[in-house]
């Protein structure tokens, strides 16, 4: 049996200067979200299109989502496996496109990880595990975009 799950947060705009959407360069591209019992996180849009560089827009949040998801799913098949993981850390990559009329989308992204494994690790299990996540990620099953891995390892 599917067992359904609902996933809740708040979106709110905090970019009013005092004129609302009155011109398009009379508000800030930023705002909040909020989960319930969670810090909130400050967000701004892409700075290529007028957001704070300092701020996470929604294209940070999906590559690094994915990412997560990935990490999760990794570390747990790696325990079943037998394959030690000591260490994980990644630098996702997305490739966006833009249209000339603003509109964009992902047409890929690139996990790749580094991976600290212990000593008498089979590496070549290891990296087949990769393989496995795209299957039951629940990210990784919702994006529209091939998700490649390129994934490096550390024997400790």
């Amino acid at each position: 049996m599917t067992l359904l799950h609902d996933f809740d947060a708040k979106v709110v705009w905090t970019g009013n200067t005092g004129e609302g959407t009155a011109d398009y360069k009379a508000y800030e591209r930023t705002w909040e979200v909020r989960t319930p019992g969670k810090p909130a996180v400050q967000c701004s849009n892409d700075p290529l299109l007028g957001g704070d560089a300092s701020l996470h827009n929604p294209e940070d949040m999906l590559i690094s989502a994915l990412s997560a998801c990935h990490m999760l799913w990794y570390l747990h098949l790696a325990s079943e496996a037998g394959v030690v993981v000591l260490a994980y850390e990644d630098s996702p990559v997305g490739h966006g496109e833009s249209e000339p009329s603003g509109a964009g989308r992902f047409v890929s992204a690139e996990l790749r990880p580094r991976i600290t494994v212990a000593a008498g690790t089979d590496l070549a299990k290891a990296d087949a595990l990769h393989s496995e996540i795209g299957k039951v990620c629940f990210i990784a099953r919702s994006v529209a975009f091939p998700v490649h891995h390129k994934a490096r390892y550390v024997i400790a």
